[in-house]
């Protein structure tokens, strides 16, 4: 559905569609506050597989590649605070892999081929779909769990395809792709977020014990 219309494909002003969408987002929110726990956790093992040598693989298609490109940008540049660059590559941002991919074995495998490429044993591979149905991130997640990969789903309204193939999964209650999207970004920051409080903590805890000594 076009994002300009209502789902009775009426115009909506640029106003109109700010209200639907606040409204949508709101209620997307409050369900998601309900699965902060599981964001907790993801940013925890995140730290622990990245700190250890391991990797993050994330693939989506359309904006939620953008969203997917977005979240390794993070960890490999930085969120909130200084720490070292973490390992983590978007399937979707490779564009001459993809073409040769898709060219040679069709569209389906452009995300699985790579994850088989880059993934090694207890990895971990985030796929992003706002349906949950998308072909060629269904074959990565079945490629993930062949190889070995922990895999993570990233959806709209659950259960679906994706969220049965894979580990665990988030789903985000909204009834549009643009909220569901938006949705998306709250949730590659707050895993960054939770990431970033496992591995600045030590480095924190260390700086107050130095200034306790110097204070006497």
């Amino acid at each position: 559905m076009s994002e300009a219309c209502r789902a009775d494909h009426r115009p909506v002003s640029a106003l109109g569609w700010l209200v639907d969408h606040e409204a949508e987002l709101r209620q997307a929110l409050v369900g998601l506050r309900r699965d902060a726990s599981v964001i907790d956790r993801w940013g925890r093992q995140l730290a622990r597989v990245l700190t250890g040598g391991g990797r993050l693989l994330v693939a989506g298609n359309g904006g939620s590649a953008a969203e997917a490109q977005h979240l390794t940008a993070e960890l490999v540049g930085r969120f909130l605070a200084e720490r070292r660059p973490l390992s983590a590559i978007c399937l979707s941002a490779e564009t001459s892999s993809l073409t040769a991919i898709v060219n040679d074995y069709g569209a389906e495998e452009m995300f699985a081929r790579q994850v088989e490429a880059h993934g090694r044993q207890g990895d971990i591979v985030l796929l992003l779909s706002t349906s949950g149905r998308s072909p060629n991130v269904l074959r990565a997640a079945e490629r993930a769990s062949r190889v070995g990969l922990c895999s993570w789903a990233l959806t709209g309204p659950g259960p679906n395809p994706l969220t049965a193939r894979c580990d665990e999964a988030l789903t985000v209650q909204a009834p549009s792709t643009a909220a569901i999207q938006a949705v998306h970004l709250v949730v590659a920051h707050a895993i960054c977020a939770s990431l970033d409080a496992q591995l600045c903590a030590p480095a924190s805890a260390q700086l107050l014990e130095d200034l306790e000594e110097l204070t006497g």
